[in-house]
């Protein structure tokens, strides 16, 4: 998964944005509100992180959220902010954000309340997939093949959450860059590859399908 962190308070910004990616997520950062539209509009974000306050006002946060959803961005939103009014949370809720966490918050919070949004904003993808005896826990982010728990990396998984997500379709390598890597990876790295032999050295060949010349997917139910 990919989200991004629009916060202009480096010192809460990079914190998070380390603790994502040590999970294993791609995360993207913004320190103002045109920055952060110019990345929301260019990438399939799965989750948006908002900070109210921004360089361009104090309600620059809800005024982009409403310049988001108006141009028919649907990822869920988690405003963060020191502001605990209720008049504020009404505020977000009705500018187009899913939820409202007030500052100073827990990291491991902020993981769990994106972790819910995504599950709430992709109704298709239900709490578990099975395929034959392969069995995908996406709450508990485990992978069990006949019923033993397969160890696999954090970004190992992400690549297959997103593969599984959407059986039968085929994603470029571009694509999978854009969903489970960041800015740092560009469509010429080999790191899709790299993680493709990964994911069938662990679970076997036929987990990942390849496409000559288009890309890989995760087979359709048998």
């Amino acid at each position: 998964m990919r989200f991004l962190i629009v916060e202009d308070e480096v010192g809460i910004r990079h914190p998070l944005a380390a603790s994502l990616r040590e999970a294993g997520y791609a995360v993207d950062e913004a320190g103002c509100a045109r920055e952060a539209h110019e990345l929301a509009v260019s990438f399939p974000f799965d989750a948006l992180m908002v900070d109210v306050g921004l360089p361009e006002g104090t309600q620059a946060g809800f005024d982009l959220v409403r310049t988001l959803r108006d141009e028919g961005c649907a990822a869920p939103v988690l405003f963060l902010t020191a502001r605990d009014a209720v008049e504020d949370r009404i505020t977000g809720l009705d500018s187009g954000g899913d939820d409202y966490l007030v500052k100073p918050f827990h990291l491991g919070e902020v993981q769990a309340r994106l972790r819910a949004l995504v599950r709430r904003g992709r109704a298709e993808v239900q709490s578990t997939r099975t395929w034959r005896d392969l069995k995908l826990d996406w709450t508990g982010r485990a992978v069990f093949r006949a019923g033993a728990r397969v160890a696999l990396t954090a970004k190992e998984f992400s690549l297959l959450e997103v593969l599984a997500s959407h059986p039968g379709r085929i994603f470029t390598r571009e694509e999978l860059i854009d969903r489970v890597w960041d800015g740092r990876f560009d469509a010429e790295s080999n790191v899709v590859d790299t993680y493709v032999r990964n994911l069938r050295r662990k679970l076997g060949d036929e987990v990942v399908v390849t496409t000559r010349g288009l890309g890989y997917s995760f087979p359709d139910q048998e």
